[in-house]
């Protein structure tokens, strides 16, 4: 921060000489002007003096314009070179009281308008913390500054659970969704803290929240694992399993949180069934399998080689773009007949079985780029669960 300043007090002296110099270079006028003056008046005293002298007879009238001439001569040699003074309209103590006020007005104005504070911060946040406590301090100095922040409204309210603050959490998150929209995922954040700032008490309030998440996304995790926790609280076990297992299937298989979910499960079937219950199994859901035969249209076979990659895939028509499940073949390959299916899915939370309705992809790449390349061909929209066989036809530039 001291650089900033001595930056700033740099450009304000460029600024005030703009001011002094001005009254300097009047003050030296001033100078010459009284200096000019003195010499006027001594040249009128000679000239008397010469004129009593004539008067007593000393001198003649030759003499005298000898001498008048004289003085004039010393008077242009000693005003020579002085400039024309100048005339001011602000007068000499404008200048000064100027010079006085710029530094005083800028500095209010830069408190005022200015954004020293968070500059601060950008100084702070490019060195890490060394304590949680600290990077609890910055970030709230960062909400001060920019209350607007969405982002840095959440981050904080994450910070305050890992502090176990829940209540100042849950205020965070409120804000947070206020700014950003009530999007599926903050609002599951602000049930949970909410929740625990009210001592693991169910309300309306958090069962609105919950509800309004899982309609917009059924896999938010927060609020799955969130409603399984009130369940078993309050003792209704098997929705506390159907929750867990929910929440199970959206986690990827090396998810640390697992276990922990598995035990959870299990508590939850030993208290059921030690009070007579009997543990509903889960649905089993059938495993997604698409057959498509791809080939080449007849105009683009003269365009293409027999090298390039060929990219089969399903994508969700409503959902992530990624791809659900793919294949890679060759243009020396087609036609071919492929199965997409979950075993084949690019990620283990992103399953055909996990998504109602899909779209067949077959893309020609040249570079081998699944993601970009020079013909392409598109099925209409079906139901993943289809089991007709299906036929794409590659037809198409991909633009």
């Amino acid at each position: 921060m001291i650089d900033f300043w001595l930056a700033a007090g740099l450009l304000l002296l460029v600024a005030l000489s703009f001011l002094l110099i001005p009254v300097l270079r009047g003050r030296r006028a001033q100078l010459e002007e009284d200096r000019t003056a003195l010499n006027v008046a001594l040249y009128q005293e000679r000239v008397a003096e010469l004129q009593t002298q004539q008067e007593e007879g000393v001198l003649n009238a030759a003499q005298m314009d000898t001498g008048r001439a004289e003085a004039a001569r010393e008077l242009l040699a000693d005003t020579e070179g002085v400039a024309a003074p100048r005339v001011s309209r602000l007068g000499k103590p404008w200048p000064l009281l100027a010079a006085i006020l710029v530094p005083v007005l800028g500095l209010g104005l830069y408190l005022h308008f200015g954004a020293s504070d968070k500059v601060e911060l950008t100084r702070e946040f490019a060195q890490a913390p060394q304590s949680m406590e600290e990077m609890t301090l910055r970030l709230e100095r960062a909400v001060a500054a920019q209350p607007d922040s969405a982002e840095g409204l959440y981050f904080l309210g994450r910070t305050y659970m890992a502090q176990d603050r829940p209540g100042d959490a849950a205020k965070m998150f409120e804000r947070t969704v206020t700014l950003a929209g009530r999007q599926p995922e903050l609002l599951g954040q602000w049930a949970q803290a909410q929740y625990f700032a009210d001592g693991k008490k169910w309300s309306d309030k958090l069962q609105r929240l919950t509800d309004e998440a899982l309609k917009a996304d059924p896999k938010e995790v927060t609020s799955l694992g969130l409603l399984g926790i009130a369940a078993f609280e309050g003792e209704r076990y098997q929705d506390a399993i159907d929750y867990w297992n929910r929440l199970l299937a959206q986690l990827p298989p090396a998810d640390n949180s697992r276990a922990a979910l598995q035990g959870g499960i299990a508590r939850a079937s030993e208290k059921l069934e030690a009070g007579g219950g009997k543990v509903a199994q889960a649905p089993v859901t059938k495993a997604a399998l698409l057959k498509v035969t791809v080939d080449l249209a007849p105009e683009l076979k003269d365009k293409v080689l027999p090298g390039d990659s060929v990219f089969i895939f399903a994508r969700a028509t409503s959902g992530p773009p990624a791809p659900l499940a793919a294949k890679r073949l060759t243009v020396a390959d087609l036609p071919a007949s492929v199965e997409l299916g979950d075993a084949d899915a690019m990620m283990p939370q992103l399953k055909l079985s996990n998504f109602p309705e899909v779209q067949l992809v077959a893309r020609v790449s040249r570079a081998g780029q699944p993601t970009a390349g020079e013909w392409i061909g598109r099925s209409q929209p079906l139901a993943s669960s289809t089991a007709a066989p299906q036929k794409l036809t590659i037809d198409s530039p991909d633009k």
